[in-house]
C-alpha cells in the first residue's frame, strides 16, 4: 500500500502559527473560467483575506513572452518576483484560495517546482477558515523582501514535444478537464481551439477529485484513480485546457501516493493549436 503524502493543513494548523515566526500565506485566487463579468479576485483579497496574506498573482506571475495562458516564468523572473513578494524559498508556504479547489494546487506546483520543499495548502480554503471563526483583515500586505533562488525541476515539466514522445509509448497521461471537452461533445472555453483529447489520455475531470469544496481524503482518491484504471507505481502526466487544473489533479495524485509525476504547462491550449498533433473525438 502507498503511503500518501498529504500538503494539506487545517485551519485550527495554520491559525495556530499566524505569530511569529510564522509561514509566508498566500491568497492564489484564480478567477473563475467562463463568468462574465469577470471575478476580481484581488479586490475580494483586499475586502478579506488570512492575517499577514500577500496576494499571489498567478496571471501577473506568469510567462508574458507567449500567448499560452499560466505558463511558467523563467527562474530569473520567478525569484526576482517572489524576493519582491517577500517570499523566500526555506519559508514554510501556505496557499490558499477564496472559495473551493482551483488554483491554489497551481501555485503549489509553480513554488514546488522551483525548488521550495515547504509548500501547503489550506484545506477547505478561506471558507474554512471562517467557518472556524478565524480572525481576517483587509487592506494590501507588503512583506519585507526576501531571498528566493528559484531553481527549475525540469523533470515534473512537459513541454509539447516530450507530451508527442509520451503519446508515442503510451504513457500515463491524465486530462483534467470535463467529460464533454475531453469527448469533442462541448466546446473548449478559448476561441479557435477544437475539443477533443490526445491518443491514449484518460479522462480525469478534476472536479471528480473534489466533495463538499475540498479534496476528497487520500483513500477516495486511491479508489478514484484505480477506478480510472491508473497505476500509481508508474510515471503519470497531467493536462487540461491551460495547465491549472491539471495541478489539481497533480496534487490529488500526491495525496494518493503517486511519485512520478509531471505536468504539461502548456496543456491543451498549446497542444491543440500544433498543426502536427492529433485530436481523438469520442463524441
Amino acid at each position: 500500500m502507498l503511503v500518501p503524502m498529504n500538503p494539506l493543513v487545517t485551519p485550527a494548523w495554520l491559525a495556530s502559527r499566524l505569530q511569529d515566526p510564522s509561514p509566508v500565506i498566500l491568497d492564489a485566487t484564480l478567477p473563475p473560467v467562463g463568468v462574465t463579468p469577470p471575478v476580481d479576485t484581488r479586490a475580494r483579497y483586499l475586502a478579506s483575506h488570512i492575517p499577514g496574506a500577500v496576494f499571489f498573482d498567478i496571471d501577473a506571475l506568469s510567462d508574458h513572452s507567449t500567448q499560452l495562458p499560466h505558463m511558467l516564468p523563467t527562474a530569473v523572473d520567478f525569484s526576482r518576483s517572489m524576493s519582491a513578494l517577500g517570499v523566500g524559498d526555506r519559508m514554510t508556504i501556505v496557499i490558499y484560495e477564496q472559495v473551493g479547489v482551483f488554483s491554489a494546487p497551481r501555485a503549489w506546483w509553480m513554488l514546488r517546482t522551483f525548488g521550495v520543499r515547504d509548500v501547503r495548502i489550506l484545506d477547505g480554503s478561506l471558507a474554512a477558515w471562517l467557518d472556524g471563526g478565524f480572525p481576517t483583515q483587509t487592506g494590501d500586505i507588503h512583506r519585507t523582501p526576501a531571498d528566493f533562488n528559484a531553481k527549475l525541476n525540469q523533470n515534473v515539466v512537459r513541454d509539447f514535444s516530450e507530451i508527442q514522445q509520451l503519446i508515442s509509448d503510451h504513457a500515463q497521461i491524465l486530462d483534467a478537464r470535463s467529460s464533454g471537452r475531453f469527448a469533442g461533445a462541448s466546446p473548449e472555453p478559448r476561441p479557435g481551439i477544437s475539443s477533443g483529447h490526445m491518443p491514449g489520455a484518460t479522462n480525469v475531470p478534476f472536479t471528480e477529485l473534489l466533495e463538499e469544496g475540498r479534496l476528497k481524503p487520500a483513500e477516495k482518491l486511491q479508489g478514484l484513480f484505480a477506478a480510472k484504471g491508473v497505476d500509481l507505481n508508474q510515471p503519470i502526466t497531467t493536462t487540461c485546457g491551460s495547465g491549472v487544473t491539471a495541478a489539481v489533479v497533480s496534487l490529488g495524485l500526491e495525496i494518493a501516493g503517486a511519485r512520478d509525476v509531471s505536468l504539461y504547462d502548456g496543456s491543451w491550449a498549446e497542444y491543440a493549436q500544433r498543426p502536427e498533433a492529433t485530436i481523438e473525438k469520442t463524441s
